[in-house]
């Protein structure tokens, strides 16, 4: 599901210097399925999460009815953005939060670049 975000993502150059300064490894978990993401410098790699133990940063985990609203070209209201799949408690953090909210941003922007893909 989410193999054509590295091509997506890495061939934006505005996005890329927006995270230029993000080094951090994040699991998307969409309903059993994990994908981890290898983020260096703005770009990124993705490979599916073949261990149910991984060594990752941060996660946002969600059911995939859920991504898939998030990833419809005109999401439905609080299916928008991640912080409202958060505050309606479809959508769980965990890990190193810190980390993920001083590149927000730059995530929302990445996992946007899905919208009318999926």
């Amino acid at each position: 599901m989410l193999d054509a975000l590295p091509d997506l993502v890495n061939a934006n150059p505005a996005l890329v210097r927006r995270g230029r300064w993000t080094h951090a490894v994040c699991l998307i978990e969409i309903g059993d399925q994990g994908w981890l993401l290898q983020i260096e410098g703005g770009k990124i790699t993705v490979q599916r999460e073949t261990w149910q133990v991984s060594n990752w940063d941060f996660a946002i985990r969600g059911p995939e009815e859920a991504w898939t609203k998030f990833w419809s070209e005109m999401p439905p209201p609080m299916h928008h953005d991640l912080h409202a799949l958060v505050r309606t408690g479809k959508f769980h953090l965990e890990g190193d939060i810190d980390l993920m909210l001083a590149n927000m941003l730059y995530l929302k922007l990445m996992l946007e670049t899905l919208r009318g893909r999926v």
